[in-house]
């Protein structure tokens, strides 16, 4: 038996909460992947996971086995990264954890420049909208959207987005142009099911105010929202980076500005376990700026929120 590679597959499972999730993790066949923890539990001499139909749970000796086996996984990549002079240059695979819409529009475009620069490094990008346990997951960087939890994480501050209120013009030239949120209830909207409630909030004189649009178009995706605002279906209401080129070609207009300037960070997290690898150092260098600038490019095209 391989011990690390039994290891391995024995976090991977734990991870992933199932044995079945765990194959599709790693890409190797189930029966392969049970059998090594199977495997593993016969050399240690005990039952480390309690398997049911649908997930797996650590007995208490799998608990304490799983916090020895990260522990073992960090130092003996970290021994890799060092023999490889991964601490040198910028070489080696960096995995990325992102948000899917702000993975696809903002950091995968800039992601494929910074690989043109860096022919040594290779990148590998987690793109799914929950929070990564960087170190659980064996990630090295994420980026994180709105306020930050207490870790022990370190984050460097990108910027921020807010949510725009945005139409098509000729939606507007249709219907009118709302100029307070009141004037909403008399017009249809796109609503994206997963990020908005049945009402939108804005401002009035620092008051938060509810009100409710008229769903004409219920879609469980903002980029769904965002194509129903292009196509004149409706108002959409969408983080301001959704927006991004509708916004530079004219397809969509913001509206309703200073009602909405609640603002979230963006953040780029990463933890530091001893000696910062250079293709880290070097992405965060370089990335940082980049994010910086697009989401400053958006503000600078509304010139409301500016005044």
């Amino acid at each position: 038996m391989d011990r690390l590679d039994a290891m391995e597959v024995f976090l991977a499972v734990v991870d992933a909460g199932s044995l079945s999730a765990g194959s599709r993790k790693l890409g190797a066949p189930l029966p392969s992947v049970s059998r090594k923890v199977a495997e593993l539990e016969r050399f240690l001499g005990t039952r480390l996971l309690i398997r049911t139909s649908r997930n797996v749970q650590l007995t208490p000796a799998g608990r304490d086995y799983v916090d020895a086996a990260r522990q073992i996984v960090v130092q003996l990549n970290e021994a890799e990264r060092r023999a490889s002079g991964e601490y040198e240059v910028p070489r080696g695979r960096l995995t990325v954890t992102t948000p899917l819409a702000f993975g696809q529009l903002c950091m995968l475009p800039l992601a494929f420049d910074f690989l043109a620069e860096h022919p040594e490094v290779d990148i590998n990008v987690l793109a799914v909208d929950r929070v990564v346990q960087l170190l659980d997951e064996q990630v090295d960087v994420g980026l994180r959207l709105g306020e930050l939890a207490d870790s022990s994480l370190y984050a460097t501050k990108v910027g921020s987005f807010r949510f725009l209120t945005c139409a098509s013009p000729a939606y507007l030239e249709r219907k009118g142009y709302p100029s307070t949120p009141d004037d909403l209830r008399n017009h249809d909207a796109a609503i994206c099911t997963t990020t908005e409630e049945a009402a939108w909030t804005y401002e009035r004189d620092g008051q938060p105010i509810q009100l409710t649009p008229i769903s004409r178009f219920r879609v469980n995706s903002n980029p769904g929202a965002v194509a129903a605002a292009v196509g004149g279906i409706g108002i959409a209401r969408v983080p301001s980076y959704m927006v991004l080129n509708e916004l530079r070609t004219g397809a969509l207009v913001s509206i309703l500005d200073e009602h909405d300037s609640r603002r979230y960070p963006v953040h780029l997290v990463y933890a530091r376990q001893g000696l910062l690898p250079v293709k880290l150092r070097v992405f965060l260098d370089w990335m940082a700026p980049r994010l910086r600038d697009m989401l400053q490019e958006i503000e600078d095209l509304l010139p409301a929120l500016s005044a």
